[in-house]
């Protein structure tokens, strides 16, 4: 039950970094399309500026509860995907960089190289988020002792000898790209003022259809690539809740006619496409390509019971606390930005 329950928990804190911290690499992604000029990019960063670090403190939180109820599936997966997360790594330093350093020298230049490593980073981050993604729901070739490794790419086939990268895992990644930056866009849209939020609205609707059909896509290729998709959601059509919540946040981002509930909308096609994945892969936590039996479950994964019940009773009063912050946060720079000095 505790092992469910720190499943269930795990999936939530990851679709809140995915909605929250979403829509600033969105945001990053489109800078360089939606502002043309210095007061419009410092408009997309006030936009994101006060709650973009607050906001990736969910990865950050999400890391240490997988240590916590998790520990052999952190071991395995932060030893197996080594390489990438030291590319994540800096991706996220470079992000962070472009947003804070690109106001200290009076330089055309200056300013535009980290404009540049800004919407560089915040793109390659959801591309990269997508494909780690696509990683967990394919599998990974998991040994008897718990361990793998992975090249960056293989034949980059799924099956066989996969690499990080490959078709399938290469479309959940361009998948994401689009949904965030669809959600950046609109976040835009909906906290800016004048050209910027026009070209935000503009772009979003744009890849509104490119994330229909990459959600599509995506879906029917989960469905072949990984059979325990299809078994689970047969012997539990209860998921097909959260699939109703993706397709309808899809709706109403098409339907709703203020960017604020657009945003909300997309918000609920984030979380949905979040809890069909992680409800479709219950109970493992990372698939083994090799064989089933070698997978890692919330079972044969999880610490000891007395653990969880611990990290459980922190994480109880942490939760309200962070809760308190956020709505204090959101609540204090409500309202739409302007152009003025970024600081």
């Amino acid at each position: 039950m505790l092992e469910a329950t720190w499943f269930a928990i795990i999936a939530f804190m990851l679709a809140m970094y995915v909605v929250l911290d979403g829509f600033d690499l969105g945001a990053g992604a489109l800078h360089l399309f939606v502002a043309r000029d210095e007061g419009e990019r410092r408009a997309v960063l006030k936009a994101i500026g006060p709650v973009w670090d607050g906001n990736e403190v969910w990865l950050l939180a999400t890391g240490g509860a997988l240590y916590c109820a998790f520990p052999a599936l952190y071991a395995a997966s932060f030893s197996g995907f080594y390489l990438p997360l030291m590319i994540v790594l800096w991706l996220l330093m470079g992000r962070g960089l472009g947003i804070e350093l690109r106001h200290h020298v009076d330089s055309p230049l200056w300013r535009q190289f980290w404009d540049v490593a800004f919407a560089i980073s915040s793109g390659l981050l959801a591309l990269f988020f997508g494909a780690a993604l696509g990683n967990s729901v394919r599998g990974v070739p998991l040994g008897a002792d718990g361990t793998f490794f992975e090249p960056m790419w293989g034949d980059f086939e799924p099956r066989g000898r996969t690499g990080v990268l490959d078709w399938y895992t290469v479309l959940v990644g361009v998948n994401a790209l689009a949904a965030l930056a669809m959600h950046g866009g609109l976040w835009l849209a909906h906290k800016t003022e004048g050209a910027v939020g026009e070209r935000a609205l503009t772009w979003a609707k744009k890849l509104w259809w490119g994330v229909v059909v990459l959600t599509g896509l995506t879906t029917i290729a989960t469905w072949g690539v990984q059979p325990h998709v299809a078994h689970r959601m047969k012997s539990a059509p209860a998921g097909y809740l959260f699939v109703a919540l993706t397709i309808a946040g899809l709706l109403g981002i098409r339907l709703m006619k203020t960017p604020g509930r657009r945003f909300l909308a997309s918000c609920g096609y984030l979380a949905g496409m979040i809890a069909s994945c992680a409800f479709a892969l219950y109970p493992y936590v990372l698939p083994s390509s090799i064989a089933p039996n070698l997978g890692l479950t919330v079972h044969n994964a999880a610490a000891g019971e007395y653990g969880l019940k611990v990290a459980l009773a922190w994480w109880i009063p942490g939760m309200v606390l962070v809760g308190a912050y956020f709505v204090f946060v959101y609540r204090h720079f409500k309202g739409k930005v302007g152009e003025g000095d970024y600081g």
